[in-house]
């Protein structure tokens, strides 16, 4: 537990989180690819009550969904970075997009999903496990984490 600061690139969104995410991912998927011009985004979902925006504007946008679910994306009205989003019309749970944190570093990915469309030039290797879809959380998080997601599911 602890508090944990970001921001947008043009330093006028400032948030803080209250405690650690739920647990991190790396999407490789295609829709997530195009839509952030990278070759994966990297998740850390957290309850939306450990979210506090200390500074800033937030505007929403819609954004692409594998599922066909809703995803509102919340972005700095200014400078349009994304922050986070509700993904599948859940209010209750953050997906913080962990590149906007201050450290990143302090949360790496748990997991890489999608791997499957993932650019076959990046190359995963090491300890973190990948899989071709999306994983069964009741496998991969670690019970804590997996209370709390269900605490707000």
């Amino acid at each position: 537990m602890g508090e944990y600061y970001g921001g947008c690139s043009c330093g006028e969104v400032r948030y803080t989180i209250l405690d650690e995410p739920i647990f991190t991912h790396a999407c490789h998927c295609s829709l997530c690819q195009k839509y952030t011009a990278s070759a994966f985004v990297i998740h850390s979902p957290i309850e939306t009550t450990s979210f506090v925006l200390n500074s800033g504007t937030l505007t929403e946008t819609p954004g692409p969904s594998g599922s066909g679910e809703p995803h509102r994306v919340k972005r700095c009205q200014n400078c349009y970075d994304q922050i986070f989003s509700h993904i599948h019309g859940n209010d209750r749970i953050v997906v913080l997009k962990t590149s906007t944190l201050d450290d990143a570093n302090q949360f790496p990915p748990q997991a890489h999903i999608y791997t499957k469309s993932k650019l076959k030039w990046l190359e995963l290797n090491g300890p973190i496990p990948q899989f071709e879809e999306y994983y069964d959380r009741e496998k991969i998080y670690p019970p804590e984490s997996f209370k709390r997601r269900n605490k707000v599911s």
